[in-house]
């Protein structure tokens, strides 16, 4: 797994409804998504459940390639760079 996803802020408690999960979908496209909604078809829980500014940097940090991943197999078997 990549880098963890901060579980607490020092100091901070907040309820619930103030918790967020990263969730990605299959094409490796990453979100913040409520802890108190139920997740939607297709999407899957990264992480933690944590404040929605850590989840923010989270993905920041980590979804360095916005290109959805079909696209990046698509130019990986054309024979192009995967950073484009």
């Amino acid at each position: 797994m990549q880098n963890a996803i901060p579980t607490a802020v020092a100091g901070a408690t907040a309820p619930t409804a103030d918790l967020f999960h990263v969730v990605r979908n299959a094409e490796e496209q990453y979100s913040i998504w409520p802890t108190w909604r139920d997740l939607p078809l297709g999407w899957d829980i990264v992480g933690e459940a944590a404040p929605r500014e850590a989840c923010l940097d989270w993905i920041e940090k980590n979804w360095t390639d916005m290109r959805p991943l079909s696209v990046r197999r698509f130019l990986q078997q054309q024979g192009q760079s995967e950073s484009a």
